[in-house]
């Protein structure tokens, strides 16, 4: 039986676009294209120790592949977004409730590092708004201090020429 060049030339092409996750496939046995997300998110979970720098490029390269070829992205389910949040370990924003942060991981990996940075920036203005406000107010307190020790001062003066005034009267 002989293959058709024009398919081993396209299959080619696709091990080029998405090389990590083709050898993951041909190790494993699994379909490297059409893949689905279940087999996105085991190849994710299996190649953990390598790290999200590793991984997200990966994985993005599958996600383009399939596009390219006009198939549905088999990395946009909640599976392979799940299995990447937990190699990823990005920590849900502070201020999000708890309900809100069990869902964080769900979300994509590049919108759980955007909210998280995001959220890390709109924290780290909080805390300097905070810190501004609170210098603020012990310096309009230390003014206040110092003007009331001078009125003081000078009705003390003032008291003083009256009495002084009153007695050689």
């Amino acid at each position: 039986m002989t293959t058709n060049p024009v398919l081993a030339v396209l299959a080619q092409a696709r091990i080029r676009a998405a090389p990590l996750f083709a050898r993951w496939c041909e190790l494993n046995g699994a379909s490297f294209c059409p893949a689905s997300p279940a087999t996105i998110a085991k190849f994710v979970a299996d190649c953990a120790p390598l790290g999200i720098a590793r991984l997200w490029p990966a994985v993005q390269d599958v996600s383009k592949m399939h596009a390219t070829l006009g198939l549905a992205d088999p990395t946009l389910g909640y599976a392979v977004a799940a299995a990447v949040g937990e190699v990823a370990d990005i920590s849900p924003p502070r201020s999000w409730p708890d309900d809100r942060k069990r869902q964080f991981r769900s979300l994509p990996y590049d919108l759980q590092v955007y909210l998280a940075d995001h959220e890390a920036r709109r924290e780290k203005a909080l805390r300097r708004a905070q810190n501004e406000a609170a210098t603020a107010r012990r310096q309009l307190a230390i003014r206040q201090q110092t003007q009331m020790a001078e009125q003081k001062g000078t009705k003390a003066d003032e008291t003083k020429g009256n009495t002084i005034v009153g007695a050689s009267a």
